[in-house]
Formats: structure tokens, C-alpha cells, sequence
């Protein structure tokens, strides 16, 4: 697997040289550049996974450099390093689209877990099946965007029912996965935002709100998959 590319924009030369070696070392491949022009100039001839621009800068600053680059990749993960703590500062980076912003001095571990976890977001994104908005489940028809569960017994009536936020995005996930096994980790991450007993206690009772709302389908059946996940089981369509 190729290593993620990073285009790092710093115009201290020495603190530049040494966050490169630094990433280096942990299998990322970094690029770097020491004003806003050359960073753009090195983002438009590379291929980059992550940017890294320092806000103060010569000829061009990072806030600048990340307007442009955002007219050529909305979804390009951008990180803000800054001496500044002026609040005003952080807000035009967060209005700008950061993913993050981290002040100098920093702990170098903290930087590299907050490109981990950015890079993972990131990558997630990327699952064709994150495009898909309507699912189609047994007798259900699940819109996401409206958050709206629709149960059709092929009668003149359907029932329709309003899922909370938490609801859409884990019926979402069941669907997406629809008769494979879906992580518990992975749900718990993308919807909880983190993996621990708490949070695993909390999806559990989600779990028990989604089985009352498919169970007017009799081949529907979400089931516990031991030390795994869940496994969302239409059985219907396993027999067809």
C-alpha cells in the first residue's frame, strides 16, 4: 500500500526540515515548501492526501493558500499550524474548511494522531457506498437525507416513521453493509466518534430501537455477531 503524501507549507526552513524527518519516519511522504506561492505550486504539480500550511507566511498565507486549494478539492483535508491563539483566527480556519488547527508549540506525537485520524475520515469517504442516499430494505424503503423509515405491506396504506439523527446514521450503516457483518468499531467511530464501554452501551440501545422499527418484516432480522458486530439480515433476498 503507498504511503499518504503530505504537502507541507512552512516557512521555517529548520522547524520545516525537522516535521518533515519526523513524518518521514512514520512512512508518510512530505513535501515541503516555504511560502504560499511555492505551495501552490507544489500542490498543483503533486498528488496529496493531506495539507499541512503553516497561517503566518510569506508572499502568501495559509489561509489563502487554503482558499485556493479548496476551489480545486472541497474535500482535501487541511491542517492549520500557528503560532497565533487569537480566537478569531481559529474561526477563520474552521470557516475556511480546516479539518484541523493546531498551535505552536505542539507535541509532535499529537500532531501525528491528528493526521491519523483526519486521513482515516478521509479515506472513509471515499467507500462508493457512502454516495448511496435510498436503501431499499425488505418490505422498507429508507430515505437518509429525510431520515425517513417507509414500511409498504404492498397494501394502500404505508406507515412511515421519523428516525432520530443517531437512528438514520446507524440504519445507514446496517444498510449499506446489508447481509455482511458490520464492525462494531466501525460503527461506534463513525457515529460516536470513539470505541469504549460507554458508547458501545449506547449503540446497543440503538440497535434494540432499529429491530422495532423493521419488525413488521418477518425477514428482517438484525443479529449479534459475537466479539465482531451486527449482521443485518434480509432473508428474503438471501433465498431469492
Amino acid at each position: 500500500m503507498a504511503n499518504n503524501k503530505i504537502l507541507l507549507v512552512e516557512d521555517d526552513q529548520n522547524f520545516g526540515d525537522v516535521l518533515r524527518s519526523y513524518l518521514e519516519m512514520h512512512d508518510y511522504e512530505v513535501t515541503l515548501a516555504t511560502d504560499g506561492d511555492q505551495g501552490l505550486e507544489s500542490y498543483n504539480q503533486g498528488e496529496f492526501d493531506l495539507c499541512i500550511f503553516d497561517v503566518m507566511m510569506p508572499k502568501k498565507d495559509g489561509f489563502t493558500l487554503a482558499e485556493e486549494v479548496r476551489e480545486q478539492d472541497d474535500d482535501m483535508p487541511i491542517i492549520f499550524l500557528t503560532a497565533k491563539t487569537m480566537k478569531d483566527d481559529v474561526l477563520k480556519g474552521f470557516r475556511i474548511g480546516a479539518d484541523d488547527y493546531i498551535t505552536k508549540p505542539f507535541n509532535s506525537e499529537e500532531l501525528l494522531y491528528r493526521i491519523q485520524a483526519i486521513l482515516k475520515r478521509s479515506q472513509a469517504k471515499a467507500d462508493p457506498r457512502e454516495e448511496i442516499k435510498e436503501f431499499d430494505i425488505g418490505k422498507y424503503h429508507f430515505n437518509y437525507p429525510l431520515r425517513i423509515l417507509t414500511f409498504d405491506p404492498e397494501g394502500p396504506e404505508e406507515e412511515k416513521s421519523k428516525l432520530s439523527p443517531k437512528e438514520a446514521q446507524l440504519l445507514r450503516l446496517f444498510a449499506m453493509y446489508k447481509n455482511d457483518i458490520l464492525a462494531r468499531s466501525e460503527a461506534l467511530t463513525k457515529i460516536w466518534g470513539e470505541d469504549n464501554y460507554f458508547t458501545a452501551r449506547s449503540m446497543d440501545v440503538f440497535v434494540t430501537k432499529l429491530r422495532k422499527y423493521l419488525k413488521k418484516d418477518e425477514n428482517i432480522e438484525i443479529v449479534n455477531i459475537h466479539g465482531n458486530g451486527f449482521q443485518l439480515l434480509v432473508k428474503a433476498e438471501e433465498e431469492a
